[in-house]
């Protein structure tokens, strides 16, 4: 049985329909690629483009005279080179963290089935539904003095690190892919005598690559474009991340430059993206079958 589309089989195979199926299709696709590649293609044309040029109205489609000079000049005067160093360091360790903790939680979640396992992914994912801005206060005040150890963690990376450990989206999207693993491959382990540890090291991590992918890029994704909480953690300009230290010196920078340095910002995610975009999709529909 042929699923149902909105144009028949039928109508595909006579000559209007074909003309109108793919105008259709060519001007949706226009359209799109314009949405979401207009905001790009006027923040790369931006940075090369005179102080004069941004300013004026009606703005200019194509810049008059390219001059790229601008990136070169934005990457020694707001020193991006140390920005990028920064937000690297955050970026990774976040993502080892998150690694570690939120593949035990949902290994165990899933697999080892705790006490009242399910009440606790309930309660996780219940901190979905909570605003990120609300928890700014409470979280802001925990990092300026750790309960038990009364740590100020201001200027130190574990203000981002600590914080980003416990995410119920990741560990959601864990759960789910280690539910689809057969028990069988786990029962054949555990039959062999490996520990519950040594199983997941061995059996359930090396088939867990897309989804493992797929966090990763969640995790370094969500250090970089984070602007309010690093703002607010790292004060100092010499450990702060790279969309907090643009914004910090941004004052007297002219707009072309400070346009070219806000694209330089933006190429390592877009490459991130344009690289892994298969893992992501395969991982986020790794786990949807089971078998």
């Amino acid at each position: 049985m042929r699923p149902r589309t909105l144009i028949s089989p039928a109508q595909l195979g006579r000559r209007r329909g074909r003309i109108l199926y793919w105008t259709v299709f060519g001007v949706t696709m226009t359209l799109f690629t314009l949405v979401f590649l207009g905001p790009l293609y006027w923040m790369v044309t931006g940075g090369l483009k005179t102080t004069a040029e941004i300013v004026q109205s009606p703005p200019t489609l194509v810049p008059d005279s390219v001059h790229p000079k601008n990136y070169r000049s934005a990457w020694q005067v707001m020193d991006l080179a140390k920005l990028l160093f920064n937000t690297l360091y955050y970026a990774f360790g976040a993502l080892a963290f998150q690694l570690v903790l939120d593949v035990a939680a949902a290994y165990s979640l899933s697999k080892l089935r705790p006490l009242f396992g399910n009440v606790i992914l309930g309660m996780m994912l219940a901190t979905l539904m909570i605003p990120a801005t609300v928890l700014v206060v409470p979280q802001y005040l925990t990092v300026l003095d750790v309960p038990i150890f009364e740590r100020n963690l201001l200027n130190s990376p574990w203000a981002i690190w600590l914080p980003s450990v416990t995410n119920a989206f990741n560990i959601f999207l864990l759960k789910r892919f280690f539910d689809s693993i057969p028990q069988e491959l786990l029962d054949a382990a555990s039959i062999d005598g490996a520990s519950a540890l040594r199983t997941l090291r061995s059996v359930v991590l090396p088939i867990s690559r897309p989804i493992l992918g797929v966090v990763s890029i969640f995790a370094v994704v969500g250090v970089w474009k984070d602007f309010l909480w690093p703002l607010l953690t790292l004060p100092d300009p010499a450990k702060q991340t790279l969309n907090v230290g643009i914004y910090s010196l941004s004052n007297g920078v002219p707009q072309n430059q400070l346009i070219a340095a806000l694209t330089i910002a933006s190429v390592p995610t877009l490459i991130l993206f344009l690289l892994f975009q298969r893992n992501i999709m395969s991982g986020l529909t790794a786990g949807g079958l089971k078998g």
